[in-house]
């Protein structure tokens, strides 16, 4: 399943590169409506400056993660159809690319709670299963899904989960503003960091683990040494977005990022 849940650009139709939109700021060098080829998208679905993104100015296109369901949508949903070639399937592609992708982030950490100790083994791979025949359904079906509701009882699930591996630590910064803050070297093992707002802090050598990290803003953050090898439920797209180094260690399913160095 894990396999399944990461981007494999070669078998998608460039579907990030159209279906958002964007603004033009420090994260993306031009304004891009939504539904819209990027001006930087290749004929063959490639990008033109893949190798150069944060140097020309799109840094946001490298901390994007559709979880793999750019490829599901091309191949499965759409059996292999380009929306280029197949101009017809364009406007129900765009539609249902963002709802698998949500899908996709979903079991993303469904797959990452099963690997932990739980209470709640049963629930969460009965929620995989349900979320998995979902992603699968027809381009129709997909349309019409209203994702909220799973998104509530999936968290409702991670919750006890978290709650249960960090049950040494009743710590909790859930949804705290500590935007710019100095943690270097903070323990912050165990901790709810659930929602935080860590945009630039400082968490050099910052000790991180079972620290919940589910949807907090890494954007900026200095994890030069921090470990984060036991967080829990942390992404790639987290990871992306904040700044690291050699020293800064993660959980195995994740890559340093290049401009980490």
């Amino acid at each position: 399943m894990t396999g399944e849940l990461r981007a494999d650009c070669a078998r998608c139709f460039g579907l990030c590169c159209v279906v958002p939109a964007f603004a033009k700021s420090a994260d993306f060098a031009i304004d891009k409506p939504a539904r819209t080829p990027c001006r930087n998208l290749l004929a063959d679905f490639g990008c033109g400056i893949h190798d150069r993104l944060r140097e020309r100015g799109f840094a946001g296109c490298t901390v994007y993660d559709c979880f793999g369901a750019g490829q599901h949508v091309a191949q499965v949903t759409f059996g292999g159809r380009d929306w280029r070639a197949a101009p017809e399937t364009a406007g129900l592609m765009f539609d249902v690319f963002p709802v698998v992708r949500e899908l996709h982030e979903l079991l993303w950490h469904l797959t990452e709670a099963l690997a932990l100790d739980s209470p709640v083994r049963a629930e969460l791979t009965a929620a995989r299963a349900e979320l998995a025949a979902l992603a699968d359904a027809d381009a129709e079906t997909l349309a019409r899904l209203d994702v909220a509701p799973h998104w509530r009882s999936v968290g409702a699930l991670l919750d006890r989960v978290s709650t249960h591996v960090r049950a040494k630590g009743r710590k909790s910064r859930r949804g705290a503003d500590l935007v710019g803050k100095d943690l270097r070297g903070a323990d912050l093992r165990d901790t709810d960091l659930r929602g935080a707002l860590l945009l630039g802090a400082r968490l050099a050598r910052a000790k991180l683990h079972h620290a919940d990290v589910t949807g907090a803003d890494l954007r900026g953050a200095d994890l030069s040494g921090a470990d984060l090898a036991g967080a829990l439920f942390l992404t790639q797209a987290q990871v992306d977005s904040a700044k690291g180094d050699a020293a800064t260690t993660l959980p195995p399913s994740l890559t340093r990022p290049r401009h980490w160095g």
